[in-house]
């Protein structure tokens, strides 16, 4: 019999899809099951009394858990975010409730072994239950108490080759797409500079020396998988700089009830196609690579041989500037090992951020502040057409006079008689 009445919870579980109350119902079935088989290091009750506090908050409106403020393992700043019930009394299987953030490999890829290992290592010194994955990328492991904190630290470490992830004002875990081991249309090896940028900003990771949370996040090409364009500070997005390849089954082939042109040309967002007497046409110049039409025909078109990726920055979800997208600063630029030039610019960046930016501002939220001029003087990136997003409109990119050739001083003089006349 269940511990606790939970009326709202279980109307979450009506509808049509699977609910995080079933299984948080199953968990707590299985460990009073096997409370004689498994010495639980933390309360058994966990998850019977997490659905306890979880039906209070929905029948009070507001949460029951506070912040655990500095709580971690020795040596990090970051990787657990501490977490501590109100009513400790009422529930107390979740008087302490940590949060462990594990940075996840690379492309997410594990063998079996490894999930394993790590259930068995959550079901005995934590709640048995997971998060996989976490909106950062990492595993989430929800639920402990304070003194198991080191104990799965040195098991992750020791026994698993694996480390905690972000958390707090830090760099928070890079997360990437699949890439080429599974995607034909990556333009670069997400999974490998992925695994570069976390090894060499090990400091900036667990250590928390930043304004406020930066992101980093990898997309193998346009698509954006992993939605680096929305999600993360500084995202890195796959393209390429020459032609999309015309080739194989192209639109000579009879495509029956399909229709290039309504489906594909007619579709383009900047009208750089044509489709005439069986015969497909791109002007790669008016190209943005938006992946369309390479979509909508894999078997016709591919993506060009000169690959690299576009740099952009500033996306956030809305905190406390609201929502922003990444704008774009480097259209394209080549990653290769050992990504020196990559580098030079996310450092530029971080102490810029940390020199200007405000408590708890994102870089994203400097750069509304201070311009995006600013950020190309402290990158040294030339002002260049990609940076403004139509013509004819202020592209908060400006110029000093010393910066002008001879003729401003004229130009300024004839504009002011022309306005006295």
């Amino acid at each position: 019999m269940a511990k606790h009445e939970t009326p709202l919870l279980d109307q979450l579980e009506s509808g049509p899809w699977p609910s995080f109350v079933s299984d948080l119902k199953q968990e707590a079935e299985s460990r009073a099951k096997n409370e004689n088989d498994i010495n639980f290091q933390i309360p058994q009750e966990a998850c019977e009394d997490l659905l306890g506090v979880l039906e209070l908050s929905y029948k009070h409106g507001r949460t029951h858990w506070k912040h655990g403020g500095i709580v971690g393992v020795f040596g990090y700043g970051g990787g657990v975010i501490g977490r501590y019930c109100d009513q400790p009394e009422m529930f107390p299987g979740v008087a302490h409730f940590h949060t462990i953030r594990v940075n996840q490999p690379a492309g997410k890829f594990y063998t079996t072994k490894y999930l394993e290992d790590i259930c068995k290592l959550w079901e005995f010194r934590g709640s048995g239950l997971t998060n996989m994955h976490g909106a950062t990328g990492d595993i989430v492991l929800l639920g402990t108490t304070t003194p198991q904190l080191e104990e799965v630290f040195y098991e992750l470490t020791h026994n698993m080759n694996q480390d905690l992830g972000g958390s707090g004002s830090n760099l928070r875990t890079p997360a990437d797409c699949v890439g080429a081991a599974r995607c034909e249309y990556a333009c670069y090896d997400t999974q490998a500079i992925c695994h570069e940028l976390t090894n060499e900003y090990q400091d900036e990771l667990h250590r928390p020396a930043f304004p406020y949370k930066f992101k980093f996040k990898f997309d193998g090409c346009p698509n954006c998988c992993v939605a680096s364009i929305a999600r993360s500070d500084m995202s890195f997005i796959g393209t390429w700089r020459d032609d999309i390849r015309i080739g194989g089954a192209h639109a000579g082939r009879d495509w029956g009830a399909f229709d290039i042109q309504k489906e594909v040309v007619d579709l383009c967002p900047t009208n750089c196609m044509r489709y005439e007497d069986g015969k497909l046409e791109i002007n790669t110049k008016e190209c943005t690579r938006c992946m369309h039409c390479i979509n909508v025909m894999p078997r016709a078109l591919r993506i060009g041989n000169d690959r690299g990726c576009s740099i952009l920055v500033g996306a956030k979800a809305p905190i406390l500037d609201g929502a922003q997208m990444g704008s774009l600063l480097v259209p394209f630029i080549k990653v290769e090992e050992p990504y020196d030039e990559i580098k030079e610019v996310i450092e530029k960046i971080w102490d810029w951020w940390m020199e200007e930016g405000k408590n708890r501002e994102r870089l994203g939220e400097l750069i509304r502040r201070q311009g995006f001029q600013r950020l190309l003087e402290v990158t040294e990136i030339d002002a260049i057409p990609q940076h403004v997003q139509e013509p004819r409109t202020n592209p908060y990119i400006f110029w000093r006079e010393d910066e002008v050739p001879g003729g401003f001083e004229r130009d300024v003089n004839e504009f002011r008689k022309y306005h006295q006349r």
